[in-house]
C-alpha cells in the first residue's frame, strides 16, 4: 500500500467519526458512493443507495444513541491499486430502554479508488449474537 493511500483512507475515517460524533449529514455522507450498500445493526437490514443510507442515520441512529459518543478503538487499512478495506471495533452509546450504554460493534468498509479519490461503496456493522 502506498503511504499516501493510507493517510487519506485514515484521513476519510477519522473524518466520518469526527462527523457523526457532530451528527453532521453531510459530512456523514462525503466520500461515499451514490450507489452504496450498507448493512447495519439497527433494522434496516439492507440499505441500497446514499439516499437510504442516509435515512439511516436520521431515523435509527440518531434517535438510538447519544450524541458525540462514537469511536475507533481499533482500525486495519489494507489498499491495493483502486480497492481497500477496512476493519476494526468502533464504540457508540446505545439506548437501551431509556439508559445509555456503551456498546462495542465491528464495521467493515470497502473503497474504490474512482478518479484518483478514494469513495466509501459498502459498510457493515455487526454485534455478536449472544
Amino acid at each position: 500500500m502506498h503511504s499516501t493511500d493510507h493517510i487519506e483512507i485514515e484521513t476519510i475515517i477519522k473524518n466520518w467519526v469526527i462527523a457523526i460524533q457532530k451528527r453532521d449529514i453531510a459530512g456523514i455522507l462525503a466520500n461515499h458512493s451514490e450507489n452504496i450498500i450498507m448493512y447495519d445493526v439497527p433494522p434496516p437490514f439492507q440499505s441500497v443507495g446514499i439516499e437510504e443510507y442516509k435515512n439511516t442515520w436520521e431515523q435509527s441512529f440518531f434517535n438510538g444513541t447519544e450524541s458525540g459518543v462514537y469511536k475507533v478503538l481499533e482500525m486495519t487499512i489494507e489498499a491495493g491499486i483502486d480497492i481497500a478495506y477496512c476493519f476494526g471495533i468502533l464504540q457508540c452509546s446505545w439506548n437501551n430502554n431509556g439508559v445509555f450504554e456503551d456498546i462495542k460493534f465491528r464495521l467493515t468498509i470497502g473503497l474504490k479508488k474512482l478518479n484518483g479519490k478514494w469513495i466509501i461503496f459498502h459498510e457493515h456493522h455487526s454485534i455478536p449474537s449472544n
